[in-house]
């Protein structure tokens, strides 16, 4: 296997709701370990990106190639909707804006964990009870809430909850649609720094949907900017957002630098 191969090869994809244009000739790279920050404003065509590139829908043409664990490529719509759906709960996580629509609500914190690791073939109680244990710890929620519903969670205690949920069975491929969205402040920043710590440890890549540039800066290594469901300018994450080329993208930094004025 050649780590040196992108791990998802991005080829002209395109998405058309009827008439409406939600993504047009997208294509880029992602390599293993790398963290690619997709944003734009409301209606610039990500998150119809992140749902095509997760297989949530089928493009209406182009190609999202897939380096799998044994090396070989291939064209993730080329495979079967059960195949797809293995992927998903093995080498991918999907941590959605409203954890609520990533969790069971009706279960405890613990078997909202427990419940991935069974998926992937994991039958021994004690030792999916330890390994929730251990993710509860690691998401920074006390570990004696493993039995509580969360419900009962504050919405960034169900957000960690989430995040240990996808990344429990270490995917190599994670997707996160505004992770941080719907947060207070202060809550948003100590997520920022355990879903980046996280990251670091775990090696893992990822592809995040986000309007904040600031959430783009602290965990990216490149960024892709979206207008109009196509890419108008991408690159080195510092680079593209300390010296932006179109004036799209200088209006969405000067923005965010108004407001923090």
């Amino acid at each position: 296997m050649n780590a040196s191969e992108p791990l998802v090869r991005v080829e002209g994809l395109t998405h058309y709701y009827g008439n409406h244009l939600g993504c047009r000739d997208v294509g880029f790279e992602l390599y293993e370990s790398e963290v690619l920050a997709v944003v734009g404003e409301s209606g610039s065509g990500k998150t119809t990106l992140l749902n095509c590139l997760s297989t949530q829908i089928v493009p209406t043409s182009g190609k999202v190639m897939y380096r799998f664990r044994d090396g070989h490529v291939e064209n993730l719509f080329d495979m079967s909707e059960a195949e797809q759906r293995v992927l998903l709960r093995t080498d991918w996580g999907f941590v959605m804006q409203n954890p609520r629509d990533g969790l069971r609500m009706g279960v405890s914190a613990g078997a909202n964990v427990g419940e991935r690791l069974m998926s992937v073939g994991n039958r021994h109680y004690g030792n999916i009870r330890k390994t929730a244990l251990d993710w509860l710890e690691r998401v920074e929620i006390d570990p004696t809430r493993i039995d509580d519903s969360p419900r009962t969670f504050s919405g960034g205690m169900q957000q960690r909850l989430q995040i240990a949920r996808n990344l429990v069975t270490s995917p190599r491929l994670v997707f996160m649609d505004e992770p941080t969205g719907g947060l207070d402040v202060s809550v948003q920043a100590r997520l920022l720094d355990l879903i980046r710590r996280i990251v670091a440890d775990l090696g893992l890549s990822i592809v995040i949907v986000t309007h904040d540039l600031a959430v783009a800066r602290l965990l990216s290594d490149r960024i892709i900017v979206m207008k109009n469901g196509k890419i108008i300018e991408q690159g080195l994450t510092d680079q593209v957002l300390d010296d932006p080329h179109q004036p799209y993208t200088q209006l969405l930094v000067s923005s965010i630098l108004q407001v923090g004025a």
